[in-house]
């Protein structure tokens, strides 16, 4: 006699919000990315996402008329059944402290893709390519300088 019991379905692990009885969900890793790189865009203090290349290339994307911005630039995934695991490149603006910064990112980014999507986040990797220096912008974000006129009637 045999003291197995046979009728105990084996344990796979902890349940997902992504699998049920009446089916499983999988996300794409382009979703993923999409979702990772607009969470790390909305922090203060980044200014892009992306190396020196990737970047070259989006802003010539984005010149072409009814080119769009590329929402994974700078991002990449893994995407298993229950987690994912995201790698960041980004360029932050000088001034801003890159530790406290790389927190605020974590925290968004883990925050909007375990909301989204049901995932468990792993890992959020930063690379700080760049640092962005105001001086760089060549007048692009700055207000047009006002022309002073004198008055010629009172």
């Amino acid at each position: 006699m045999s003291t197995t019991d046979t009728t105990t379905p084996a344990v796979t692990g902890t349940p997902s919000a992504l699998q049920s009885e009446h089916g499983s969900t999988r996300i794409a890793e382009t979703v993923v990315s999409k979702i990772a790189g607009l969470a790390a865009r909305e922090v203060s203090g980044i200014y892009a996402l992306g190396g020196g290349a990737a970047r070259a290339f989006g802003a010539l994307r984005e010149r072409i008329p009814g080119g769009t911005t590329n929402a994974s630039q700078g991002v990449s995934v893994e995407v298993g059944e229950k987690q994912a695991a995201v790698d960041i490149n980004v360029v932050v603006e000088y001034g801003v402290s890159i530790a406290d910064l790389a927190k605020a990112v974590r925290r968004n980014v883990i925050s909007a893709l375990e909301r989204m999507t049901g995932l468990e986040v792993v890992e959020v990797n930063i690379s700080v390519d760049d640092v962005h220096l105001p001086s760089e912008d060549d007048g692009k974000d700055e207000e047009p300088k006002k022309i002073e006129s004198t008055s010629r009637v009172a």
